[in-house]
């Protein structure tokens, strides 16, 4: 089911985290970027016996559990800190003519299925625009973040650098190509964090939830 957009303001004075947020937001504005590999063996597999493809299912996935951390979904909203009930995906599209890129988003459902048929509908509805925007006239959502995927390089580090000091919250993340080892198969995954919304552990609990939802992804077919 479709969620309902929400944002919740927070009050810095009570918040655990808030003199953190204050810390490295304002005192000492940090960043930091994580890779790890998670096997996606068990995804692949159910996935080819559904006919669906991967890359829907990764950026859902991915949605799915980010949403389920408050610390994801931080943002700025009319000069107050709070967070969204949920994240809307923000990823590229590539054109194989130009070889250039352009953004599209789909806005998520908890519903697996919902939401892979309404991606194959921007997919076939927009995929084809260029230029930055796929969605011509039509602007992000404010809970969109971005999720790509790097398919022509398997790395073991990838970072995303923010050239401009602006109040963004949210979490980039990245993944690349897919590697085989000891009967296995493998995806870099990187994800970029601002540290004045999220620690190590935040991240921690995320990846330990995104392998373990991999592992069982039968549950969504």
């Amino acid at each position: 089911m479709k969620p309902t957009l929400d944002f919740t303001p927070i009050d810095l004075c009570q918040w655990s985290r808030g003199e953190t947020f204050w810390y490295f937001s304002k005192a000492a504005p940090t960043g930091y970027s994580v890779t790890a590999d998670v096997d996606i063996t068990h995804m692949l597999g159910v996935l080819k016996s559904a006919g669906k493809k991967f890359f829907p299912a990764y950026i859902w996935l991915v949605t799915k559990v980010l949403c389920e951390q408050q610390e994801f979904k931080i943002a700025l909203n009319d000069g107050r800190i709070g967070f969204y009930s949920y994240l809307t995906p923000l990823y590229s599209v590539f054109h194989n003519d130009n070889k250039t890129f352009s953004l599209m988003w789909t806005e998520f459902d908890d519903d697996f299925s919902q939401f892979y048929a309404a991606y194959m509908r921007d997919k076939s509805n927009f995929g084809d625009n260029h230029g930055i925007l796929s969605k011509k006239d039509v602007l992000p959502p404010p809970n969109a973040y971005t999720v790509s995927c790097l398919p022509w390089i398997s790395f073991r580090h990838f970072a995303v650098h923010n050239y401009e000091n602006k109040e963004y919250y949210f979490p980039s993340v990245e993944s690349g190509k897919f590697d085989k080892k000891d009967g296995k198969i493998f995806m870099p995954f990187s994800v970029t964090c601002h540290h004045a919304a999220t620690d190590g552990w935040h991240l921690a609990q995320f990846l330990y939830k995104l392998q373990s939802e991999a592992d069982n992804f039968e549950r969504y077919i």
